[in-house]
């Protein structure tokens, strides 16, 4: 079982960022994300600590 790794935040030449995780924590049969490739989520932290929280979050629909 991988219950963490490392992994990589970067800018893209876009602007945009993104978030890389290892492939063997992400295919870990715990990893609480399942299913599809893409996956929405919704990321937060708070001021002062260097952590981020990643939750799963369905878009609403319209």
């Amino acid at each position: 079982m991988v219950s963490e790794g490392k992994g990589r935040l970067f800018r893209r030449k876009d602007g945009k960022y993104l978030v890389y995780l290892p492939k063997d924590l992400a295919e870990d049969s715990m990893f609480p994300f399942k299913g599809s490739d893409t996956i929405f989520v919704r990321v937060s932290f708070s001021l002062g600590d260097s952590k981020l929280m990643v939750e799963k979050w369905p878009p609403q629909e319209t």
